[in-house]
C-alpha cells in the first residue's frame, strides 16, 4: 500500500489550521469546515476535491437526520398555533406564587418546550420574545433577563426529544432511545438549579411576585394545555416503547403540533403555516449543511487516522473512568465555545470515543457527559448562539449580560460533576425501562 503524501501531523495541521484561521477571519462554521478539507483533498495524489462533495452528501443523507427539520417545524407550529401561549399560563399557575415569578415560568416553560422542539436556538428565540420585555417592565434587570432566557434554553439539548441526541445516535451508532431517557432526570435537575438560582437573585434583588394560581385557574389551565402536554409523551413513548422510531416521532410531532393549531385552538392560518416552513427551511439548511461539511472534515481525520495520533499519549496515562469522564468535559467545555454542537459531535465525538471506551465508560454516559458539557457552548462566548439571540432580542451587548450567565451555569457545572461521579444519574431510568437500550 503506497504512503500518504501528508503525514497525520502535517494533515491535521492543514484542517485545523485552516479551520480555526477561518473562523478567526470570521468565516461562517460551516463553510469553514468545508474549506478547511480543500489544501488536503488537493495535496494528497489519492484523493481529489469531489470527495469533499460525496462525503458532504452522506453527512446529511440519512433517514435519522431527517427528523431534524421536523422537530424544528414542530417548535414553529408550536409557536405559531397557540400552544406556547397555554404552556405559559400553566406554568404560571404551577410556579407564579414562587419569588422571581416570570422567571420561574420561563423555566417550567423551557422544560416543557424541550420535550417537544429539541432546539435550543428555537427555544431562545421564541422564549426571547415572550419573556425579556415582559420582564424588562416588571422591573427585572436586563442582564438578568437575558441570562435566564438564554441559559434555561439549553435544557432543549438535555432534556428529549434532543437534536443533539439524535445526531449523536445516527454518527456514533448508539440507542437514541437510550438517550431519551438518560436525558430526563440530568435535564430535570438543572431545571430545579435554575429555578433556586432565580430564588435566590428574586429574594436578593426584590423581584415581584404573583400572587398563587387558585385551584379553579390551576384546573382551567391545566385542562387546555393537556393536548399540548401530550406531545412530548408521544414522542418519547413511542422512540422508547419501538411504535415509531426518532425520525417517525418527528413527523407525528409534527401532524400532532399543526392538528393542535388548526383545528383545537385554532389559532393559525395559511400564512402561519407558510411561516413556520419558511423559518423551518432556513435554520434546518443550516444546521444540515453544517452536518455535512463535519463529516467531510473528520472523514479526513479518520483517513489520516488523526484521532489515533492525537490520543495515543493520552490513553496510555490510563485515567479511569471518572479522570477520563472529566477530561471529555473539559475538551467539550472548550470546543463547544468555539464550535456549533453538531460538527463537534461528529469531529470531536469520534476522536474522544476510543478513549471513552479504553476508560470503560458506557456508550451513553459518555454521551450525556458530552452532550451536556456542548450545552454550555450554546452560552458561553465567542459562540455562544443562544446568550447572542437573547442579547439581540433585548438590544443589549453580550458583555453586558456575561457575569449573571456565568453565575447561573455554576450550579450546572455541579449537576455535570455529578453526572460524571455518578452514571446512573443517565443510566438509571434506561436500565429500569428498557435494559436493552444498554446493551
Amino acid at each position: 500500500m503506497m504512503a500518504s503524501t501528508l503525514s497525520a501531523g502535517q494533515a491535521a495541521a492543514f484542517l485545523f489550521g485552516g479551520f480555526f484561521g477561518l473562523l478567526f477571519l470570521r468565516v461562517p462554521v460551516a463553510v469553514a469546515l468545508g474549506l478547511a478539507c480543500l489544501p488536503p483533498l488537493l495535496l494528497e495524489d489519492r484523493l481529489w476535491p469531489m470527495i469533499m462533495v460525496q462525503e458532504t452528501f452522506n453527512g446529511f443523507n440519512s433517514f435519522i437526520l431527517i427528523a431534524v427539520p421536523f422537530f424544528l417545524l414542530a417548535a414553529n407550529l408550536m409557536n405559531i398555533g397557540g400552544i406556547t401561549d397555554r404552556l405559559v399560563r400553566f406554568s404560571r399557575a404551577i410556579v407564579g406564587h414562587m419569588p422571581g415569578s416570570l422567571a420561574q415560568i420561563n423555566v417550567v416553560l423551557s422544560i416543557f418546550f424541550a420535550g417537544i422542539s429539541g432546539s435550543s436556538t428555537a427555544d431562545a428565540a421564541s422564549q426571547s420574545k415572550i419573556f425579556i420585555d415582559a420582564q424588562r417592565r416588571e422591573g427585572y434587570d436586563d442582564s438578568f433577563s437575558v441570562a435566564i432566557t438564554a441559559v434555561s434554553a439549553v435544557l432543549a439539548v438535555i432534556i428529549p426529544p434532543s437534536i443533539l441526541m439524535i445526531v449523536w445516535g445516527g454518527v456514533l451508532t448508539v440507542s437514541i432511545g437510550g438517550l431519551f431517557l438518560a436525558g430526563v432526570l440530568p435535564g430535570l435537575l438543572i431545571g430545579v438549579a435554575q429555578m433556586a438560582t432565580v430564588h435566590v437573585y428574586a429574594k436578593a434583588r426584590g423581584y415581584p411576585t404573583y400572587t398563587r394560581a387558585t385551584l379553579k385557574e390551576f384546573l382551567a389551565s391545566f385542562i387546555v394545555s393537556v393536548p399540548a402536554l401530550m406531545t412530548p409523551f408521544i414522542i418519547i413513548g413511542g422512540k422508547i416503547f419501538g411504535w415509531f422510531t426518532a425520525t417517525e416521532a418527528a413527523c407525528i410531532a409534527v401532524l400532532y403540533a399543526g392538528a393542535l393549531s388548526i383545528f383545537v385552538y385554532r389559532e393559525m392560518d395559511l400564512k402561519g403555516l407558510k411561516t413556520a416552513f419558511m423559518d423551518t427551511g432556513k435554520l434546518s439548511g443550516i444546521t444540515l449543511f453544517c452536518v455535512g461539511t463535519a463529516s467531510a472534515f473528520g472523514w479526513l481525520l479518520a483517513y489520516y487516522k488523526i484521532p489515533e495520533a492525537m490520543l495515543s499519549g493520552v490513553i496510555a496515562w490510563d485515567m479511569g473512568p471518572v479522570l477520563t469522564g472529566f477530561f471529555i468535559a473539559a475538551v467539550f467545555l472548550i470546543v463547544g465555545c468555539f464550535l456549533d454542537a453538531i460538527p463537534a459531535i461528529i469531529i470531536v465525538g469520534t476522536i474522544l470515543q476510543p478513549m471513552a471506551e479504553h476508560a470503560g465508560l458506557h456508550p451513553i454516559h459518555f454521551a450525556m457527559i458530552s452532550i451536556m458539557s456542548l450545552a454550555f457552548g450554546l452560552v458561553t462566548p465567542p459562540y455562544g448562539l443562544c446568550l447572542m439571540i437573547a442579547c439581540s432580542v433585548a438590544g443589549i451587548r453580550i458583555t453586558d449580560a456575561l457575569k449573571d450567565t456565568m453565575i447561573m451555569l455554576l450550579p450546572m457545572f455541579g449537576i455535570l460533576a455529578l453526572l460524571i461521579l455518578w452514571p446512573d444519574m443517565a443510566l438509571l431510568l434506561p436500565r429500569l425501562i428498557e435494559p436493552d437500550f444498554l446493551k
